[in-house]
């Protein structure tokens, strides 16, 4: 009867080696396959002369609600103007989806479906509250009912006739944000929406935006209102003098102090 041969030394390291690399190229190939919604890389804006974006980079994923945090002035609102295409970044790449945005109009930008509300919120004065928000959905390739934001927003149904001027602070970031949900959008940008509103307008938007990322809808928040901003969000970056300085989850930043008093003064 003949013996079985055992395998040598370096056949089973050949064949571990073999493993090794196979298993590297699968999570490789994992890896690859999980992009993120929203990728950011290398962003470089500038106002003029002046350097105000220095290589910024950040991911959002679906479904995520995620804070940009700073101190007036360290480059939030310039991080989601670069992102929209109302500031033209110098360079950098904005992938959403897996498109690229950077350099693209902001009409171009809306269609492939992101959505900036401003700080100032630009809603139509002389037009009523349901006028601007059929005319926000108009070319919209996928658009809400208007049914949703009454739903969403029960004060606008009461004010569907009033004019835009017609309406209170809270009222008309209630539209804001109701006209950008119009449009369907993959992922909304929120600059300070609740700057200068009252406690209980502040809370009644933050009922709101839980509600819209408790149905998945992904957000980018910048918000000077610390507390609201870690009760929202899952990840938080936080921006000083352009640059990323600290990127990690909400509940991580709330256990650093340090982090807090160094770039937010709190």
């Amino acid at each position: 009867m003949r013996r079985s041969r055992r395998p040598t030394w370096a056949a089973c390291t050949r064949r571990w080696q073999h493993e090794l690399a196979r298993s590297r190229r699968t999570r490789r190939t994992s890896e690859d396959a999980a992009v993120s919604l929203l990728e950011v890389s290398g962003l470089n804006s500038y106002y003029g002369d002046s350097h105000i974006l220095f290589d910024i980079g950040l991911r959002v994923e679906k479904n995520e609600v995620v804070a940009l945090l700073g101190r007036n002035g360290a480059g939030k609102s310039t991080t989601l103007k670069s992102l929209m295409g109302v500031v033209t970044p110098r360079s950098g790449s904005v992938l959403l989806d897996g498109v690229q945005l950077a350099g693209r109009k902001s009409h171009a930008i809306a269609r492939a479906g992101m959505q900036l509300v401003h700080e100032e919120r630009r809603i139509f004065g002389s037009l009523s509250v349901e006028e601007n928000l059929v005319i926000a959905g108009l070319t919209a390739p996928e658009r809400w009912p208007l049914a949703r934001v009454w739903e969403m927003f029960p004060r606008l149904k009461e004010r569907r006739n009033s004019r835009g001027t017609d309406l209170s602070g809270g009222e008309q970031q209630m539209l804001a944000i109701g006209r950008a949900l119009m449009r369907s959008p993959k992922i909304v940008l929120l600059d300070e929406p609740f700057e200068g509103l009252a406690p209980v307008i502040v809370q009644d938007l933050m009922k709101a935006c839980r509600t819209l990322a408790d149905a998945g809808q992904t957000i980018v928040l910048v918000e000077q209102n610390l507390a609201a901003t870690l009760q929202l969000a899952q990840r938080v970056y936080i921006i000083n003098n352009g640059h990323l300085a600290h990127e990690g989850t909400a509940g991580e930043l709330r256990a650093n102090p340090d982090v807090l008093h160094r770039y937010l003064g709190v």
